[in-house]
């Protein structure tokens, strides 16, 4: 393959052709109406989805809060700090941006500062329940007199911030971000300002710096040399010698006030060393199977010489700290002990890449009545070798995923004709998604230029208007094209489709920082080490991730891809990814060390990581099954990483049991496979006595069993050696190694394992050395095209279920008791079922408001609302409403707008539920009312846990009448 070119960013104009470089094709781009052409592929430049949106103009306009300061080109998304940037329905300020060792909120008047230790936990250690260290806040500094209508976005880099308010008269600068103890402010217009909760116990105030204690927190203000600090009224302020700039840090807690003060003035010589740049870089190593990451600071001196800084590391990165040593105390964090280094401008860490296969070897079920029982349930799918549950995004990337296991495993066994049908589903699927032609609607990729995003349509789960979730769709896309590129190596060539899967990859995850047409490494929080799910974040728990295995789906297909197609730099991304967030996974999703979690949360797991804590719940179900399953699916060959620890696999197999009263009734398939990781004999057990259990919608019968059984051969994934391939794997059972690689291109390999071993590896081939030595399966071959299939109807809404009460007046109307709509009453709430499953566009249990007798001139314009929603601390629900226009009485629905659900945070407190979230959904037009109806319904479309709804007074609508 070619070195990779550098890009220049494109912006689409209507009479304007400019040049795009994809994989080192030059690509033209054409106008908004048309498609663009990426060899063989194209996407659309039209838009045929509902796109991205957030408060007043974030649809049309996403650098709205973004100052004129800010780095051009796409704006960052699904980040700790995203909902400074879009903001998703208070357009003026953010919700608590968590960065760990501080969280930090914006308001009118400047940045406040929460350093909350204790923790809030919920629910049981048997069901479901959460910890969050809410947003409980110490101090908030700013300029005094300062009254700013919003605060913006001055600048980013790769894991800061920094928020700008300006009144006119007053501006307020300052930068946060992950592991840094300090924040750095630039003032202009009046002093600088700390107001404390309560009375500040100061116990040193000497010269231009101050330490005082809050809420049992320890903070210094560094104010310029020549500058002092005054203290009055619960309030801090300086003059700065008229000089604008001060820091303000955090002390990690001290057993003495001798060790606090010999804290503050170590950390005083790094005070206006201020922060202004962070970046990362990696190495992978293929003959050590290292991986080198380096986090670099760059800083400013506003005054003196210093250069260095003060940083915090999370457990992932100080457990793998190479050539630094962190010194104690710590800080306590929402992610376990944080650890600091004094006097740097950078820090390294040393990871072990322990290596991915395409597929388990075929070593336990390639002969005897084994293989009858696999070649049995591989002929079973070759007819329908996805099994699609779905047309949109994830869905068809879950039989995808599907197809690819099938295909590996079937030319492991030389069964050719389920090989080549699953190979042909896959290649005419992707062919069909990566391909824009005039007119075309559905399964196809669209590219914004105003948010610098690739949307597929039919979109999910908000992975169109929210961005969520890019890297858990599009890896199976790009884990399926890994596949299909080992045996048709001419499809994924960069001149053919290869070009769009490069697009789907830089897209969740830009490895290329001079591609300005997508942010970079949009999904992936660098420091943090793991990905973030929500395209927005406005949530007071901060961001959140569920499915962590989603995530490294796509980091190693990353890895397959790079590797079989020869491009170095996806697959070494791919690594970094990958080895990354399999430690961050261990540290945050499991605990595998039992250090992170409070000890009062009494679960082994999460199902969800909050930027405030985690979660054992799902956003979709509070079954125990679903909410362990869902960080271990899909099973494949890219996630080992699940077995580095078998005893902490009994560890979770055992909760879950636990907590389920029982062996697993749902999802069984996706928990064996995890349970043989690191009991495989058991899990054989269990598979051969349900041979009824229902697969999961993206398994089959075929890779549950060659799985689970070649683990009962194999034995535990070994991590004490590795290889130096990033194919390659080993495996131990009673002392005995297996050492597998594998090879996806056209000439044989060898690969040396850590302790000397080495291993020949035919082209196209799996192979195996050491208790099996297996030869592995067919070489790669071309496989003929075929043609994809339609996709199936859109189903229809279901009809009204609901007789309307009478009501008159305007068109402003609120939600009554009782089911009216009209004037203001006192206020009240009603309760809104849990969901207990995914009713996302289907109204279930809806509470229901009707007006009738309408006479109303159409005005244009779009219906508006503002519900007041709340559910309290519950995780995962989601309240939708679906507004019904009637416009003559008759009894049939004109127009009928299903909005998108808006996720509630699981913070007590009402949140603004408007039209912001967007239409999911709308049929018929709009006309005038005469003797019309209106109707509204409000229901949980997804969550566990009812929702209150404020009425009376409160949740209004507002008609596009007069």
């Amino acid at each position: 393959m070619k070195p990779p070119v550098p890009h220049r960013r494109w912006v689409l104009a209507a009479a304007t052709a400019l040049a795009l470089i994809v994989g080192g094709l030059a690509i033209p781009v054409t106008r908004a109406a048309e498609a663009a052409p990426v060899g063989a592929g194209s996407y659309t430049t039209t838009p045929v989805g509902p796109l991205p949106s957030g408060c007043g103009a974030m649809s049309n306009n996403p650098r709205q809060f973004a100052t004129a300061n800010a780095p051009a080109g796409p704006i960052p998304t699904n980040d700790w700090w995203s909902s400074l940037l879009w903001k998703r329905t208070d357009c003026a300020f953010s919700e608590p941006l968590h960065a760990h060792p501080i969280s930090y909120d914006t308001f009118t008047d400047g940045l406040g500062f929460s350093a909350n230790s204790t923790p809030a936990i919920s629910g049981t250690a048997t069901g479901v329940g959460e910890f969050h260290y809410p947003y409980v806040q110490d101090i908030r500094v700013g300029v005094a007199g300062l009254g700013a209508p919003q605060v913006k976005v001055d600048g980013w880099t790769d894991w800061t911030v920094s928020p700008h308010w300006s009144d006119g008269t007053r501006t307020l600068r300052a930068t946060i971000g992950h592991g840094l103890p300090f924040a750095y402010f630039q003032a202009t217009g009046g002093n600088a300002q700390i107001s404390t909760a309560g009375t500040p116990d100061v116990w040193s105030n000497s010269g231009a710096t101050i330490g005082f204690r809050v809420n049992g927190h320890d903070y210094v203000g560094f104010a310029p040399s020549g500058a002092s600090w005054a203290v009055a009224s619960g309030q801090i302020s300086s003059t700065l010698a008229g000089r604008g700039y001060f820091s303000v840090a955090l002390l990690p807690p001290t057993s003495s006030a001798t060790e606090r003060a010999d804290l503050a003035a170590t950390y005083g010589r790094y005070a206006h060393a201020h922060v202004t740049g962070t970046q990362v870089s990696y190495a992978y190593n293929p003959a050590t199977s290292g991986l080198t990451t380096t986090y670099a600071f760059t800083t400013t001196a506003r005054e003196g010489t210093a250069t260095q800084t003060v940083v915090s590391l999370y457990p992932h990165q100080w457990k793998s700290l190479s050539g630094s040593t962190a010194i104690t105390p710590t800080y306590p964090s929402a992610r376990g002990r944080m650890k600091v280094l004094t006097g740097v401008n950078q820090f390294r860490t040393a990871m072990k890449f322990q290596g991915i296969l395409p597929e388990l070897p075929a070593v336990g079920d390639g002969s005897g009545g084994d293989l009858s029982t696999l070649t049995g349930h591989l002929a079973a799918t070759r007819a329908n070798p996805m099994d699609q549950r779905g047309n949109d995004t994830y869905w068809t990337g879950k039989g995808l995923g599907r197809a690819a296991r099938i295909a590996e495993i079937a030319d492991q066994v030389n069964d050719t004709t389920t090989r080549d049908s699953a190979l042909n589903a896959i290649r005419s699927t992707l062919t069909d998604w990566f391909t824009a032609s005039s007119g075309k609607t559905s399964r196809v990729f669209y590219y914004d230029n105003n948010w610098g995003t690739l949307i597929g349509y039919p979109a999910s789960y908000g992975s169109d208007q929210e961005l969520n979730d890019h890297h858990f769709h599009y890896g199976y896309y790009i884990a399926a094209a890994a596949t299909l590129a080992k045996f048709d190596p001419t499809w994924a060539a960069t001149s053919r489709y290869g070009g769009m899967v490069d697009l789907l990859i830089r897209d969740a995850n830009n490895y290329r920082r001079d591609d300005t047409r997508f942010p970079y490494l949009r999904d992936f929080d660098i420091y943090a080490g793991h990905d973030w799910a929500s395209g927005h974040g406005s949530f007071g728990a901060g961001n959140n991730q569920e499915s962590s295995s989603e995530g490294m789906n796509f980091a190693s297909a990353l890895i397959q891809w790079g590797q079989t197609t020869g491009d170095t730099a996806v697959r070494d991304a791919g690594v970094f990814l990958y080895t990354t967030q399999a430690a961050a996974i261990q540290e945050y999703w499991f605990d595998v060390s039992d250090q992170n979690f409070p000890a009062a949360f009494g679960h082994s797991t999460v199902g969800m990581v909050w930027g405030d804590g985690g979660a054992y719940a799902t956003w979709f179900s509070a079954e125990p099954e679903m909410i362990q399953g869902i960080n271990l699916l899909p099973v494949t060959g890219g996630h080992l990483y699940l077995g580095n620890n078998p005893t902490y696999v009994r560890t979770n197999y055992a909760e879950l049991v636990r907590n389920n009263g029982g062996q697993p009734t749902v999802w069984q398939d996706i928990l064996w496979q995890f349970q043989a990781l690191g009991d495989p004999d058991a899990a054989l057990a269990n598979l051969r006595a349900n041979p009824g259990y229902t697969p999961e919608e993206g398994e089959s019968r075929a890779h549950t069993f060659h799985w689970i059984r070649n683990l009962a051969a194999l034995g535990n994934v070994d991590t004490t050696v590795t290889g130096n391939h990033p194919l390659s794997a080993v495996f131990s059972r009673s002392g005995a190694r297996t050492y597998v690689a594998s090879n996806p291109t056209a000439a044989p390999i060898t690969v040396t394992f850590s302790n000397g071993t080495t291993l020949t590896v035919g082209a196209g081939k799996t192979a195996t050395t050491g208790a099996y030595t297996w030869s592995g399966g067919n070489a790669a071959g071309g496989v003929p095209p075929t043609t994809p299939t339609d996709p199936p109807p859109t189903p229809t809404d279901p009809p009204p279920t609901t007789t309307p009460p009478p009501a008159t007046g305007g068109p402003t109307r609120y939600l009554l008791p009782g089911g009216g709509l009209g004037a203001a009453g006192g206020a009240a709430t009603t309760t809104v079922a849990a969901a207990n499953g995914n009713h996302d566009g289907t109204p279930t249990n809806a509470q229901v408001f009707t007006a009738t007798g309408l006479n109303l001139a159409y005005s244009g314009g779009q219906t508006a609302f503002d519900l007041f929603v709340d559910a309290g601390t519950a995780v995962g629900n989601g309240v939708q409403v679906r507004i019904s226009y009637d416009l003559t009485g008759n009894g049939s629905w004109d127009r009928v707008e299903t909005l998108r659900y808006f996720a509630t945070d699981p913070v007590p407190g009402y949140e603004h539920y408007t039209q912001n979230a967007g239409l999911s959904s709308a049929t018929g037009t709009l006309g005038a009312l005469s003797n019309g109806t209106v109707r509204v319904e409000v229901w949980s479309a997804i969550g566990n846990n009812p929702s209150t709804v404020g009425i009376g007074n409160q949740s209004v609508l507002r008609l596009p009448y007069s």
